[in-house]
């Protein structure tokens, strides 16, 4: 299976602002910034939602946490498909408009 790096481009300048953006972005990585989040509301009346993502892949993993009480009784939903830039979401029918989750991607 082939995986692809969307990260960085090249580094304008000198070796050293090359270097400086590294130590940047590591010593974040380190903190716990991994720029890996992001939020989704399910479809109202609906049995699924796709998520658009640029991050997510065949082998990503998505976790949710709910951050509305809707969200929190409906449950979590379930990854049913990936593929490069989506996610499609199975869950419960319900009529609110208000099942919102943040998620991480790894991988």
């Amino acid at each position: 299976m082939a995986t692809t790096f969307r990260g960085l481009g090249g580094f304008p300048g000198s070796i050293e602002t090359a270097w400086h953006v590294l130590r940047v972005a590591f010593n974040s990585m380190l903190a716990g910034k991994l720029n890996c989040t992001g939020s989704v509301t399910l479809t109202a009346s609906a049995t699924s939602t796709t998520l658009t993502d640029t991050r997510i892949g065949g082998s990503s993993v998505i976790l949710f946490c709910p951050t509305t009480d809707d969200a929190r009784t409906s449950g979590v939903p379930k990854v049913s498909a990936k593929a490069d830039g989506s996610a499609t979401l199975g869950h419960t029918s319900d009529a609110s408009t208000t099942r919102t989750y943040d998620y991480v991607v790894i991988g």
